[in-house]
């Protein structure tokens, strides 16, 4: 049984305000640098921010932490009373949060915009890799051709019923379910910017699994975004300069399901196989939610229909990242 569990990005924060927390040592004579760490959505999350005012921070940070327990509770795809796994066990949901209806809409125009390379629905293929890599003596070679067929059955964004108006989603098939997995995050990190910004917050740079800069820092200089190396992860092969923007980075390496790294958790909803373990492509967009989901797209996309969807789905550029350290970049 194995399945290597890391975080899906693989991005290095280089900013200057990395590891301080309300100390002295000011760079700055006005702004006193700001730090909170956590997690959201099971991975790790962090907030860095400078501030004049102690208890301002801390009281933004309070409020943004409260936004962020509120749409783990509507987006988590793992603890049972969130709407969208409750969505999941019944096929359809009433009264649906305006945030799930949010984050599904973007998913399923991500969806069209991409011909389906990128699907919400893919979450039954997922399971199924997920089961039977985690049972006792896996077959290496993965799950049998007749399981994978019958998964892939039950994929199919077009068969998500979504109706923004009355507030109600249903799948139109028996056994069909999300995962928002590529989207929630750069949801998550967008609202939680928000309420820093309605604290009178400008110069930040919050990760809720995606990371998105605002403003610059007082020196005047950007925050600086390494991507990583998908052979290793701890060396950085190219370092952004990120003022206003935001970075998602998807890789195979991220989760891998067997030892060989022959199967990953990233798959293509048309064919049910994995994207190879050791590439990455980090998305450059204005906020985190448009680039979460297309470094997923972009990742599977043929490379004559990168530049399409990277354009479509409101992308700046795309950086592809080899084990060798070569980048390509693909602009909108």
């Amino acid at each position: 049984m194995f399945m290597a569990l890391s975080r899906r990005r693989f991005i290095t924060l280089a900013a200057a305000a990395a590891g301080v927390s309300l100390v002295a040592g000011l760079t700055q004579a006005r702004f006193r640098p700001v730090r909170w760490q956590g997690t959201a959505l099971g991975a790790p999350a962090s907030i860095q921010l400078y501030a004049t005012d102690e208890n301002q921070a801390y009281a933004a940070l309070r409020a943004a932490s409260a936004e962020l327990a509120r749409l783990e509770a509507v987006l988590s795809l793992y603890r049972p009373d969130s709407a969208l796994a409750i969505l999941n066990r019944a096929g359809w949901l009433e009264d649906a949060p305006p945030d799930l209806i949010a984050v599904i809409e973007h998913a399923l125009t991500l969806a069209r915009i991409s011909d389906g390379v990128y699907d919400p629905t893919v979450q039954p293929v997922w399971q199924l890799y997920y089961q039977h890599f985690m049972a006792d003596n896996p077959d290496p070679a993965g799950p049998s051709a007749e399981a994978l067929a019958d998964a892939l059955s039950r994929v199919d964004w077009r068969a998500v019923q979504l109706d923004p108006t009355a507030r109600r989603i249903a799948f139109s098939r028996p056994g069909m379910a999300l995962t928002l997995n590529s989207g929630a995050q750069g949801y998550i990190t967008d609202r939680v910017t928000d309420v820093l910004r309605a604290h009178d917050f400008e110069r930040m740079l919050v990760d809720m699994g995606e990371p998105r800069a605002l403003a610059a820092k007082p020196d005047g200089t950007a925050w600086r975004i390494g991507i990583a190396n998908p052979a290793d992860p701890s060396r950085s092969v190219a370092t952004l300069e990120v003022v206003d923007q935001a970075v998602a980075t998807s890789g195979g390496y991220g989760t891998l399901f067997d030892a060989a790294g022959a199967f990953t958790h990233l798959i293509d909803p048309r064919t049910g196989r994995t994207a190879p373990a050791l590439l990455g492509v980090s998305v450059v967009a204005d906020t985190a939610s448009q680039a979460d989901g297309l470094a997923t797209a972009l990742l599977l996309a043929a490379p004559e229909r990168r530049q399409t969807i990277l354009r479509a789905g409101g992308g700046r550029q795309a950086l592809y990242v080899t084990p060798q350290g070569v980048v390509e970049t693909v602009h909108a």
